[in-house]
């Protein structure tokens, strides 16, 4: 019994937080000394993103619920920044799936079970009840929430519907990951959260998936195998805590490292010994951890710039969304009408660990083609 990603939805607040004007809002702060005012030039303007978006309002522009009438940034504390998770978060996730249920042209009482993931904030009944509730899904729909596996959990999630749906004939799963990075912002002499507040932006990504149903209309995935990889360090270069004034990011200099290192065997395992990943893959989903994340992928597997597109292109425009962040690749490649029927596309995520989570795809025409 195979599983089939029929669809995609996506959704990003309204604020727009150009990278220029955030970054010289975050120098501009009173204990930014002139060190830290060029490590902060140089982590947003190597970032390779223009533009994220924020729940909490357009950054550097006058616009934000963290700052203070002197444009000075608060330190708004855990509970503070939790209630703002709680009211935006479930809009957000709405948007996502009502998007990847239409695309795939299917009602919300069609929805047998609902999986979110989130890491970013925190609430009961969660955002997987108000899908139920507010989307008009039934209420005897199955609900499996994914919390703070990080920026990985897009297909941890995936996996999730795709082994109900091969349990479950007749399936039809919900998935939903959504991500308010920019609720855990700081001023910050820390390198590390420096960086973190360069490259983190709000989203949501859905996706709809089925067990063995070709739709009439519009491309679809065929689902295929999933791996999960620990590498062996960097337990403490990537990890995600919660402090008294939000969550707290650790991302060292040497994830990229150890992911270029560790790349090669990662798709080994995944394709199969002797495969050419050069042959045999004919588009790539890689979670842009970061500009550096994707130049070590590239480099590792001698990827051309091509392949690397989809996932520059959705650093550039909406930066690293955690979780949600490949679902928005993943849509790009499944509307890309260039790729041949029966496409072999490689999906790679990474999180806390660290962890790299993979999944084999297959893009096929609809049955009606």
């Amino acid at each position: 019994m195979t599983a089939q990603l029929l669809s995609i939805g996506t959704a990003v607040p309204s604020a727009a937080l150009s990278q220029r004007a955030t970054r010289d809002f975050f120098r501009e702060q009173p204990a930014v000394d002139r060190l830290t005012a060029r490590l902060i030039g140089a982590a947003f303007d190597q970032s390779a993103i223009d533009t994220r978006y924020s729940v909490i309002g357009s950054i550097g522009e006058g616009g934000s619920r963290f700052t203070d009438d002197e444009q000075h940034l608060r330190t708004p504390s855990t509970g503070e920044r939790n209630a703002l998770y709680r009211a935006e978060a479930p809009p957000l996730s709405l948007a996502a799936a009502r998007d990847a249920l239409d695309r795939a042209d299917r009602d919300p009482s069609d929805v047998t079970h609902v999986v979110t993931a989130s890491c970013t904030g925190f609430f009961a009944p969660g955002p997987d009840y108000l899908l139920v509730t507010q989307l008009g899904i039934p209420t005897t729909a199955e609900r499996y929430h994914i919390g703070f596996m990080g920026c990985a959990a897009g297909f941890p999630a995936l996996r999730t519907a795709a082994r109900i749906c091969a349990a479950q004939p007749g399936a039809v799963v919900l998935v939903v990951c959504t991500e308010l990075c920019s609720l855990h912002i700081r001023s910050s002499r820390d390198p590390e959260q420096i960086v973190a507040s360069a490259v983190f932006g709000d989203g949501a990504g859905a996706a709809i998936v089925a067990s063995d149903e070709r739709p009439a209309s519009g491309p679809f995935f065929d689902i295929g195998a999933f791996t999960t990889n620990i590498t062996s360090e960097g337990a403490e270069d990537m990890d995600w805590t919660i402090g008294d004034h939000g969550f707290e990011m650790r991302l060292t200099a040497q994830v990229p490292r150890i992911i270029g290192r560790e790349i090669d065997g990662v798709v080994t395992r995944m394709l199969g010994d002797g495969v050419d990943p050069l042959t045999s893959v004919d588009a790539w989903g890689v979670h842009p951890g970061g500009r550096s994340v994707l130049d070590q992928v590239q480099s590792g597997l001698g990827l051309p710039d091509a392949a690397m597109t989809p996932s520059r292109d959705v650093l550039r425009e909406y930066g690293n969304m955690s979780s949600a962040t490949i679902l928005f690749i993943l849509q790009r490649i499944l509307a890309d009408d260039s790729l041949p029927d029966g496409a072999r596309v490689a999906g790679l995520c990474f999180g806390p660990g660290l962890t790299v989570e993979t999944v084999a795809l297959t893009r096929n025409a609809p049955a009606a083609a």
